[in-house]
């Protein structure tokens, strides 16, 4: 399928075959022979559970949660856990997918998965979230292990939610590190990874900026998305005197033409409040309006499919960053494409949380400690070798970076497939 061909795809078209028809691209663009596509599209398991829970009012809730494991050629399957309404089958298989891509594309031996739970954390006391992923990681403890599938925080997870997730599997399996990451410190997590995902993200940023030629100290960024990304990006591009005008939180976005005071808001949101109640000298704005302020970066970090169709034709930005997975449709990419926007996809600029991944697991399973500068000193590595491959890649054959990314990750889970007799 053609970018043309995709920019007039129905607006409806659902996650996962989004991402399929990245693959799709990609095999056309590698001269796949007839079918090897649709087997790399493939998933491998999907397992629906459903969670009884008794709830602090002593009423009775079902909670609908999945397992997608994707692809296992390059490895064992990793992948998030995350809790929102919207974690459908569907934006499961397109997320399990996706860390397939991702791990390939960053030389990571592991392919891909993605687990779910279809809540609204917000409505769910702490009590009962601790029994939600007790029952989680028991109902789906037969398909993980550190050398099957190793689970990782996601959107609305975090190290407690690992280190509850990692006993509950103990209980059963016994005591087995690698099958989380994320993990807090003292439960074996590795040092540096809470800032891994977004220092990735800034290390591509500086990459771009080199290759492009541009002054990133002289951009505007807008950061749509304050949370475990988004705020390390914001504090990174602080602390190397980019100028970040506005960041938006589920409470609200705000604004300051002549840079955020980021120190303020990252205490503001420590404390439990939003971006928008920070005491910083700052304008309160829609949330839909950072998408389309007048800056030169925008990074959507936040969740996903929030430049559509019906907004893309408002972005100013020069260069969007995907800190989020999947966050531009592929409608919107194929109109920012012919606008001339540079776009850097999320395979490539979301590698630091996969390549931190990658230590812990390490560490658990070898049981030898990573120290932060051995975190940082492969995370910075890997991010620039693959920056470096893709934009080559992008220049020789005349495609987007996108393009680029796909077609190198498709080709690598291809080559180990056929290794192993599977193609």
């Amino acid at each position: 399928m053609t970018l043309t061909s995709l920019s007039m795809i129905d607006r409806g078209l659902t996650p996962d075959i989004a991402v399929a028809a990245s693959v799709d691209r990609a095999a056309e663009q590698l001269e796949l022979r007839p079918g090897v596509n649709e087997l790399l599209k493939l998933h491998d398991r999907e397992l629906g559970v459903q969670l009884p829970l008794r709830r602090d009012d002593g009423s009775i809730a079902v909670v609908q949660g999945y397992r997608v494991q994707h692809n296992a050629a390059r490895g064992p399957y990793l992948g998030g856990l995350r809790f929102h309404p919207r974690a459908d089958l569907q934006q499961t298989r397109a997320l399990a997918s996706l860390t397939t891509w991702r791990s390939a594309l960053h030389g990571l031996p592991f392919g891909g998965a993605q687990g779910s739970l279809l809540i609204d954390p917000s409505d769910y006391s702490t009590t009962e979230l601790e029994a939600l992923t007790r029952r989680y990681a028991l109902a789906v403890s037969h398909v993980m292990g550190p050398r099957l599938d190793i689970a990782a925080p996601d959107l609305n997870t975090d190290a407690r939610v690992m280190a509850w997730f990692l006993d509950a599997y103990g209980s059963r399996h016994g005591h087995a590190p690698g099958v989380v990451t994320g993990k807090p410190l003292g439960l074996g997590g590795v040092s540096g990874g809470d800032a891994a995902a977004g220092r990735g993200l800034v290390y591509v940023l500086e990459a771009a900026a080199r290759r492009w030629g541009i002054d990133l100290g002289a951009q505007r960024v807008a950061i749509q998305g304050f949370g475990h990304v988004g705020s390390w990006v914001a504090r990174e591009l602080f602390v190397r005197g980019v100028r970040v005008v506005a960041v938006g939180d589920a409470g609200g976005a705000v604004l300051n033409e002549r840079g955020l005071d980021v120190p303020e808001l990252l205490r503001a949101t420590a404390a439990g409040y939003s971006v928008a109640d920070s005491r910083a000298p700052l304008q309160r704005i829609a949330p839909d309006e950072l998408l389309t302020l007048d800056c030169d970066v925008l990074i959507p970090a936040a969740t996903g499919e929030v430049l559509t169709a019906f907004n893309v034709d408002g972005v100013r930005a020069g260069i969007v960053v995907e800190g989020a997975a999947h966050p531009v449709t592929p409608e919107a990419d194929a109109v920012l494409d012919a606008r001339g926007v540079r776009v850097v996809p999320d395979l490539l600029a979301g590698g630091g949380a996969a390549i931190a991944a990658y230590a812990e697991w390490a560490q658990g399973v070898a049981g030898v400690p990573w120290d932060e500068l051995r975190l940082a000193t492969e995370l910075r590595g890997r991010i620039e070798r693959t920056f470096t491959e893709v934009a080559e890649f992008s220049e020789e054959h005349h495609c987007s970076y996108r393009q680029a990314a796909y077609s190198l990750a498709v080709d690598r889970v291809a080559s180990a497939m056929q290794l192993r007799g599977g193609l």
